[in-house]
């Protein structure tokens, strides 16, 4: 009769046996809450018990410095799987937002769980959660994204505003001063802009102070915006428009004494700053597109109308720009009633105390929208060296 001790003896051998055999067959997954083993033969769908196997990321709680993580989970499952759900941070992600289920992999899993997601600064807690015939399961992965990129705080906003109400021979106005003071108020005290405001200027003083612009550094963030409001004038021999400065001359056939269109766009072109947006409420401003100036005055006469904010700011400054808005095409605009501002002034205004809404950023688009209304029309487009998708925004304190 076999003793006692070969019996526990030929049992510890066994189990021993059994251990291995398994440990040679299995992938260990840790998650947060639980260590499972994963079959790839789906022998463990056999045992009775979903088993979640997260692919990426495997480890339960990791630092990534990529805000964007390729998700990838495998399920097995001993039932039929009624539903797979996954939720960052509590929120659900939908199927319309990428999530996508696959059945049966190349791992032999029962579903296949894929979808590239945008994290957030700081903790993104991923969780899945399997419903089956039989009972449901639940695991999650941490992610703490440290965001490494340039902080708003480090970005600087510039502005210069070019204002003429006073001039040698052509009619003096009434309201680009009061308007360009009114603007650079608003950008200076609520989205911290470093302002500087250039009055009754010359065309030198024009190319001059472009000229200390293209001379200055910029990082990458940063941006610039460049306003002019005043007379502009419209050649139809050269099919060109122009920028009239304080000393133009009414008579000047060679047009020597302004700052043609052409010449503005490659001088605002080649200053280095990344993101320039060029808004101009001058006669004939739309014709700074060669387009509507090869077609067919500031009025002399006319009077008349889901991230964060930081990841918002860096997704719409990832491009260069190179956008402007003018107040009209190739026509006059007015220059409004004294002391209440020209009609295209008082809605860029009044875009700009927006504020950007609930986001408080305020976006080339939203400017855009609430100058759509007035007329003459105003035109909005790009030029230069602009990259498709590009952007500038006003971020308010």
């Amino acid at each position: 009769m076999e003793t006692k001790e070969n019996i526990m003896k030929r049992l510890f051998i066994l189990i021993v046996f059994f251990v291995s055999t398994v440990s040679l067959n299995a992938q260990v997954i840790s998650g947060r809450s639980n260590t499972i083993f994963v079959d790839i033969g789906n022998e463990a769908s056999n045992s009775g018990e979903i088993v979640i196997a997260w692919v990426s990321p495997k480890i339960s709680e990791s630092v990534a410095q990529s805000k964007e993580l390729d998700l990838k989970i495998g399920i097995n499952a001993p039932s039929e799987i009624l539903s797979v759900n996954l939720y960052v941070n509590d929120l659900p992600v939908g199927k319309d937002r990428g999530f996508k289920v696959v059945e049966k992999s190349e791992n032999n899993f029962d579903k296949t769980l894929e979808k590239k997601l945008i994290l957030v600064d700081g903790n993104n807690v991923i969780k899945v959660v399997v419903e089956t015939q039989d009972g449901s399961a639940v695991d999650s992965r941490i992610i703490d994204f440290k965001n490494t990129a340039v902080a708003s705080t480090t970005r600087r906003d510039y502005a210069v505003l070019f204002a003429t109400d006073e001039y040698d021979e052509w009619g003096d106005l009434v309201n680009p001063i009061n308007d360009s003071k009114t603007i650079a108020k608003e950008l200076e005290d609520n989205y911290g802009f470093n302002v500087e405001l250039i009055t009754n200027n010359s065309i030198d003083d024009i190319l001059i102070k472009l000229r200390e612009y293209a001379t200055k550094s910029y990082m990458d963030g940063d941006q610039l915006f460049i306003f002019f409001a005043g007379h502009g004038q419209f050649d139809e021999v050269y099919k060109t428009g122009y920028i009239v400065g304080s000393n133009s001359k009414i008579s000047d056939p060679a047009k020597t004494s302004y700052l043609s269109h052409s010449v503005l766009r490659d001088v605002i072109d080649n200053i280095p700053s990344k993101h320039i947006f060029l808004a101009m409420d001058v006669c004939f401003g739309g014709t700074f597109d060669r387009t509507i100036a090869s077609a067919g005055s500031r009025g002399l006469d006319a009077i008349y109308d889901e991230i964060t904010q930081e990841e918002y700011v860096q997704r719409k400054l990832r491009f260069k720009t190179r956008r402007y808005l003018t107040s009209g095409g190739k026509e006059y605009v007015p220059d409004g009633r004294p002391g209440q501002h020209s009609p295209f002034a008082r809605k860029f205004i009044e875009a700009l105390r927006s504020y950007g809404g609930q986001d408080r950023i305020l976006t080339l688009s939203e400017i855009a929208n609430y100058v759509s209304r007035i007329t003459p029309e105003p035109r909005f487009d790009e030029f230069g060296s602009n990259e498709p998708g590009s952007d500038f925004v006003f971020v308010a304190k």
